[in-house]
């Protein structure tokens, strides 16, 4: 639309989120199902597990050992597949996406084969990781390793460009300014470039934009 005002339809729209991705990160120690979708990442539900490890406990033969452990580790991956089903599936079909498992142990491999994992989740796995640890941080790393599977999510998009603005300030480029006037006399000028708009706090702050290789700063009114 060409006249002498700022239109924010178009902004508005690149609010409306479309793709919501699943993450399972599942290890010896518990299980995590999360979603990323738009600028925001949540927890939906976590669960802890308490597995034998490799080592058997004295008195007890070699092959119990392997078979007791065994069938901890079976009863664990049906739990993980069946609180998938509870957290991914609303109204008989998937509430998300796409999924992406993760984990630092071969449930998440176990997990994906098995026939107790929902097939309708099944057939939207897109990426399996490897990760060095479980719960939160397994689920942040989880996220930073299948950045290539969501490129189009706005949540990994916002990271980026706000390292791109982290990095001019640190080269003190001249790039970058700060105030509502300044950038309000950008979008006047046409001058600005990308506009990121961040709902991440109550005061509804407009991140930063950037004209020709100017960036700016400055809170909504």
């Amino acid at each position: 639309m060409c006249d002498n005002k700022f239109h924010t339809e178009p902004l508005k729209e690149l609010f409306q989120d479309n793709e919501r991705f699943g993450f399972i990160v599942v290890d010896g120690n518990g299980a995590l199902y999360g979603t990323v979708a738009g600028n925001s990442r949540e927890v939906l539900h976590t669960f802890s597990v308490d597995l034998p490890n490799k080592h058997r406990k004295g008195g007890q033969s070699s092959m119990r050992f392997g078979r007791i452990r065994l069938e901890k580790r079976q009863h664990f991956v049906r739990k993980v597949a069946e609180t998938a089903t509870q957290m991914f599936i609303t109204n008989d079909r998937p509430n998300i996406t796409s999924i992406v498992l993760a984990g630092s142990a071969d449930f998440k491999n176990e997990l994906n084969q098995s026939d107790i994992f929902d097939k309708r989740l099944q057939e939207i796995v897109v990426k399996i990781v490897d990760v060095s640890y479980g719960g939160e941080n397994g689920f942040n790393q989880a996220i930073e390793l299948a950045a290539d599977t969501l490129a189009n999510v706005k949540f990994v998009q916002e990271k980026k460009l706000i390292c791109k603005y982290m990095e001019e300030i640190a080269m003190d480029s001249g790039k970058y300014c700060f105030g509502v006037a300044d950038t309000w006399k950008a979008l006047e000028l046409g001058a600005v470039e990308t506009l990121i708009l961040s709902r991440a706090r109550a005061s509804s702050e407009l991140d930063f934009d950037r004209r020709h290789g100017a960036w700016s700063h400055l809170a909504e009114t």
